[in-house]
This record gives structure tokens, C-alpha cells and sequence, in this order.
């Protein structure tokens, strides 16, 4: 279930979107074909200063010909974003990811309600654009701190759909969710969709419970962190099938400390369980879930987990690696 696969690219274009915002379009190099993507996926990065970083994609999901992305400069970064703010170059070469999706678009939906808080408006473009295509009843709610602060905003007046924006230093603050979100009755055909900030994410899902959206969902940027279940082991056994590899986990040590030790052929990322890379079969035993990509039915169905941030509920853990 883990996707290893990479292709090789070149920067096409660097550009300027808003203050700490820029945009990166790649294209094939000479004999790569680039996968067809879905709304809401994203791709991973593999940058010169040797970290890997996922990104979503903002363009057409129709486009065959380039990947957009759109990175801010976090003021927190750990080198990801700085680095491609400050080395990327025009013409530059570079190893990405096939594209990944953890937070797909449920297209037969009879109206949508995407909202962007900052930088996650990335992939909630996508989605808008999508939905523009296909012809779908939808609407779109951006938030940033401010004007200048707000990436791809002329894109978004160019697609003619009904936006409701709020920027915080014009408005005194953050925008009332509840009162956004409540102008419409929950209906079991309608989905509803966020990107952004942990604070606002947070509160999106509290808000949509409250008010009886039942079909909500989220992508994370940065990761929530989900302690251990009580019932997880300190000390379990991993057999790695196709390898041929057994190992043990004890308690000064971890799951993913093991497999990058052991050199196992998994593709991390984030390493923060918010993107998906290292999604791996689960053969048998039952993993303690802490990621923030799987939904309860996948956790419970204890068929895949994120082998960078879980652990282990039973004595023995059989992956499909």
C-alpha cells in the first residue's frame, strides 16, 4: 500500500502569490509523463537540502502537463518551506512524489461548502475548480489575516463563483464559523470541506458537529499530536513479510526509529502522520492509530496504518513490507 514511486521534474516557474506565498509549477522532464491527479491531492517534494515535504495541488485537475503547488514560508519551518523559498531555482531539477490523495472530493454531492483558512487554499482551489468544471452547485469561503496575506485570490474571482472573504485586520477578528456554516439546514447530500490552520480546523469540526453537518472533512498541514492508547504495547515484535524481516520495538525505541534503522523500504515524509507516504498493509495484529490521515472506519478496520507515528496494541505486528 506504501507508494514509493518518483518522478523526475524541473521548475518551470517560480511566482510570486502574497506576502510569504509563492507558487511552484513543475513539469515533466524529457520522457516523464506526469500521473492524472484528483482534486485534493498533493505531492511530495524531494529538495535540495535533503528533506522530503508534502505540498497540495492547486492547478486543473485536468492539466497533464504540470503540477502546481503553493508554499508558504513558515515562520516556524524546519527547513522545508525556506528551502524552497530560497533555493528552488527557475530550471531546477528535481525528484517528486506521484500524486496522493488523503482528502478526496465527493463529486456526486448535490452542493459543496470549501473553506480555506490561509495556505490551505491550495487544494481547496482544486476542488473549486473541479466543481466549477463539472458544473456542481457549490460555494467558497476564504480567510486569511489579511489582504496581502491571501494567495490566489485573483484566481479565484476569475472562476465567477460565490465567495465569502474575511480578512482579520479588517474585520476585528476571526470569522463567527458558526454563523457561516449554519446558513444552511444539514442535509445528508451536502459535504463540506476545510484546510487550514489547526485552530480553525478544530473548530470547523466542532462547528459542523453542532450543527448537524454530518459530512465534514479536513486536511491537516501540521500534525495533531495523539498520545498513546493505554492498552498499546511498549515492547511488541514486527515481522516484515516480503522482506523477510523481524525486529523488535522496546521501549526506548519506536516503530519508525526501527524501520529507518533497519533501512525498510518505506517512504517517509512528514514523519508527522499527516501525509500519507508511509501508509503500509497491515497483514495482522492491531496497531495503536496516531495519525491524523486515516478515518475511524479505516483505523477500526486495522488494514493500514502510518508507520512513522503508531504504535502497537498486540504482542506481534505482520506489515506488508
Amino acid at each position: 500500500m506504501s507508494n514509493a514511486t518518483t518522478l523526475q521534474a524541473w521548475v518551470h516557474t517560480l511566482r510570486f502569490e502574497a506576502d510569504d506565498t509563492i507558487s511552484v509549477e513543475l513539469r515533466p522532464v524529457a520522457g516523464v509523463v506526469f500521473p492524472a491527479f484528483e482534486a485534493g491531492s498533493h505531492i511530495d517534494l524531494h529538495l535540495p537540502n535533503g528533506m522530503v515535504r508534502s505540498y497540495s495541488l492547486c492547478n486543473n485537475c485536468q492539466e497533464r502537463d504540470r503540477y502546481v503547488v503553493g508554499v508558504l514560508k513558515d515562520r516556524a519551518s524546519r527547513g522545508g518551506s525556506r528551502c524552497v523559498h530560497e533555493q528552488l531555482r527557475v530550471g531546477m531539477r528535481i525528484t517528486i512524489s506521484a500524486p496522493r490523495n488523503n482528502f478526496p472530493l465527493h463529486e456526486d454531492a448535490t452542493h459543496s461548502v470549501l473553506v480555506a483558512g490561509g495556505i490551505g487554499v491550495t487544494p481547496v482551489l482544486c476542488m473549486a475548480r473541479r466543481l466549477k468544471d463539472i458544473g456542481k452547485s457549490f460555494e467558497f469561503l476564504y480567510f486569511a489575516r489579511s489582504r496581502k496575506s491571501a494567495a490566489f485570490v485573483a484566481e479565484i474571482e476569475a472562476l465567477g463563483v460565490p465567495v465569502t472573504w474575511h480578512f482579520d485586520d479588517e474585520q476585528g477578528g476571526p470569522p463567527d464559523l458558526k454563523a457561516l456554516l449554519g446558513r444552511r439546514a444539514p442535509a445528508a447530500t451536502e459535504h463540506f470541506y476545510a484546510c487550514g490552520p489547526a485552530v480553525m480546523l478544530d473548530n470547523f469540526e466542532k462547528t459542523c458537529a453542532e450543527l448537524g453537518h454530518a459530512n465534514a472533512h479536513i486536511e491537516r498541514f501540521t500534525a495533531v499530536e495523539i498520545a498513546a492508547s493505554a492498552d498499546a504495547k511498549q515492547s511488541f515484535t514486527v515481522e516484515l513479510r516480503r522482506s523477510g524481516q523481524t525486529f523488535e520495538v522496546t521501549p526506548d525505541t519506536t516503530l519508525h526509529q526501527r524501520l529507518i534503522e533497519i533501512k525498510a523500504d518505506v517512504p517517509f515524509s512528514c514523519e508527522e502522520g499527516i501525509c500519507g507516504s508511509c501508509e503500509t498493509k497491515v497483514l495482522e495484529g492491531e496497531p495503536d492509530h496516531r495519525d491524523s490521515v486515516l478515518t475511524d472506519a479505516e483505523r477500526a478496520a486495522n488494514k493500514a496504518m502510518m508507520v512513522c507515528v503508531s504504535g502497537c496494541k498486540s504482542a506481534r505486528l505482520v506489515l506488508d513490507i
